[in-house]
């Protein structure tokens, strides 16, 4: 499985951006898709995940109430609709996917494909 992130940037505080993430040479579909991030000099971090195209979603409580992750029409496609970005969200952002259950969402070990990243950076 091959994982190609998209949608990167740099915004003002309080701004918004749209992350994509489509995965490919599998099928069926994939199980779950998560964000994770990375700020240097940091551990990487769990964003948000999604089962089976929206059957359970799972936010880290930085980003609930501001960030939405959501499956795209196409197999194996998702995104992260960023809203009111600030300095705290600046990292490299990565999609990753695996199969099984629901459980452990937010366990970046558990994750068994990755895509290579992308740069957000929030300035105040």
């Amino acid at each position: 499985v091959q994982l190609q992130a998209s949608g990167g940037g740099s915004v003002r505080a309080g701004g918004s951006l749209r992350l994509s993430c489509a995965a490919s040479g599998r099928s069926p579909s994939v199980d779950m898709m998560g964000w994770f991030r990375q700020a240097p000099g940091k551990e990487r971090e769990f964003v948000a995940a999604i089962y089976r195209s929206g059957r359970d979603r799972s936010y880290a409580d930085s980003v609930k109430g501001r960030f939405t992750i959501s499956s795209g029409n196409a197999k194996n496609t998702m995104y992260l609709q960023m809203n009111s970005l600030n300095a705290d969200d600046t990292a490299l952002y990565y999609c990753a996917a695996r199969d099984g259950s629901f459980q452990r969402a937010q366990d970046h070990h558990e994750y068994a494909y990755w895509g290579q990243g992308t740069q957000v950076t929030v300035s105040s």
